[in-house]
């Protein structure tokens, strides 16, 4: 098995990304604020007994620190400052109103002892742990029913330690689901920025029921044979911004989810609002997947400037009978692929269910979806589009496609519907019918792809706290 990524490893990756000729650059659309003029209160975790070694837990210093700041809660928040060293911790809760700030050499690693990952209730809307029946893990970072919180630094380190969980998960000696890096749940104006994530148990970062969400310039790292170390997945949540992002892991890049079966169709979240500007990475898995949770809803998802190498798929969205749920009005454009097995996929059949309720009868709907302005290089096939028989996907636009593709055979459709113009290798013969001038209409072009459903651009004021535009 691989080992886990190491500082070293890193500054080395980082060295080589700045100089890539598709590094990320551009002006932010996620309107963030300067995180550096934050909290009138400020501490630092040193306060409260904690020691930098790598060895020394302090759990308990972060979570004496956090319940002395929530006193400042209503008079402006706080700010925990955590210095340069290695920070050893189990999990702990953060606050409203809190910016955890991490310095340039600071790196909080996460305990390899489960004990220091309490076990939690499952999701509502997924009806058990995502792996195991029953409970789950609680992430090392953790916030629930919260208002205003920034997780950001100087370029520090969030280390899951994830290996000893992986193996756990390979020799099936898990009791509980696998905990994530971050999970919020229930929150209103997150910001996640400036930090890197490394070696996540299971999936990195995870909002989950939560509104107006920036994730931004952050690099997550795992590696590629690591089980189920999904980047960031926006789950039941909405007005959410990821931008300027280097993500390499062992699954999907991006997930956007929205609940499984009938625990997601029952709690009834969709994922709405979700737009992504300039993400770059590789994984064995998808770019950006969809699903295969999507049982409360996913739609209006704005999707431009991506590159993706040495990946399994570029964009992916899957789904199942049992589902139910929809995924509509997806635009996805200026995609470059380099190295990637499949360009675009859609599973129909994917199966994993969380209990033998479900209703196969529950079938999901899909429809307009918008894929523009696609090169690729080395690419085996440009499509595997698979619908559901008794359930076409409907009004599929692809347009100015252009891939150089390996196999004989680039295209494989069923169960699909749409149209297409300009895609080479010559499109499969469900979407041949051409976009203009008679089906631009069925296709997906948002007009207003930055706001928000309230008309209000998601953003943060000069004090890192959350406003409205």
């Amino acid at each position: 098995m691989r080992r886990s990524f190491t500082l070293v490893d890193v500054l080395l990756l980082l060295a080589l990304f700045i100089d890539a000729p598709w590094a990320i650059t551009g002006s932010s659309h996620c309107q963030r604020g300067n995180p550096a003029e934050i909290r009138p209160h400020s501490v630092a975790i040193t306060e409260f007994g904690a020691v930098g070694d790598g060895v020394t837990l302090n759990t308990k210093a972060f979570q004496n620190a956090i319940f002395y700041l929530n006193s400042f809660a209503d008079k402006g928040g706080a700010k925990l400052f955590v210095p340069a060293g290695q920070w050893l911790t189990g999990s702990f809760d953060l606050i409203s109103h809190l910016t955890l700030w991490l310095d340039k050499d600071a790196i909080i690693l996460g305990s390899t002892n489960s004990d220091d990952w309490p076990v939690i209730d499952p999701l509502p809307s997924y009806g058990r742990g995502r792996e195991l029946p029953g409970r789950r893990h609680k992430s090392l970072i953790f916030g629930r029913n919260l208002t205003d919180v920034v997780i950001t630094g100087d370029n520090g380190t969030i280390d899951g330690q994830g290996s000893i969980w992986w193996s756990w998960f390979r020799n099936e000696t898990l009791n509980y689901t696998r905990p994530h890096l971050v999970e919020l749940m229930n929150t209103t104006g997150v910001a996640i920025s400036n930090l890197t994530f490394l070696n996540s148990p299971f999936w990195t970062i995870h909002p989950v029921y939560c509104s107006q969400v920036i994730v931004q310039n952050v690099t997550i790292l795992a590696p590629l044979d690591s089980p189920n170390t999904d980047g960031i997945d926006p789950d039941s949540s909405d007005d959410v911004c990821i931008e300027d992002c280097y993500i390499s892991t062992g699954d999907d890049i991006i997930a956007i989810k929205s609940g499984w079966d009938e625990y997601g169709t029952s709690y009834g979240r969709p994922s709405k609002n979700i737009t992504i500007h300039r993400l770059v990475g590789q994984t064995t898995s998808a770019g950006i997947a969809i699903g295969s949770e999507m049982s409360g809803g996913v739609s209006e998802v704005y999707a431009e400037n991506l590159t993706f190498y040495n990946s399994t798929t570029g964009i992916r969205i899957k789904t199942s009978p049992g589902r139910g749920g929809y995924v509509r009005n997806i635009y996805i454009s200026n995609m470059s692929l380099t190295d990637v097995k499949t360009a675009i996929r859609f599973t129909g059949r994917y199966g994993e269910h969380p209990d033998e309720s479900y209703d196969p009868k529950a079938l999901p709907l899909i429809e307009r979806i918008t894929i523009d302005d696609v090169t690729g290089q080395n690419i085996k096939y440009a499509g595997l589009l698979e619908g559901i028989e008794g359930d076409t996907f409907l009004d599929i636009c692809l347009s100015n496609i252009n891939l150089s593709v390996t196999s004989k055979s680039p295209w494989n459709c069923s169960y699909i519907q749409g149209y297409s113009e300009a895609v080479s290798p010559e499109i499969c013969e469900p979407l041949r019918e051409r976009i203009i001038p008679d089906h631009y209409s069925s296709c997906y072009y948002p007009s207003h792809p930055l706001q928000s459903s309230s008309n209000e651009t998601v953003g943060l004021d000069c004090h890192g706290k959350f406003m409205d535009a």
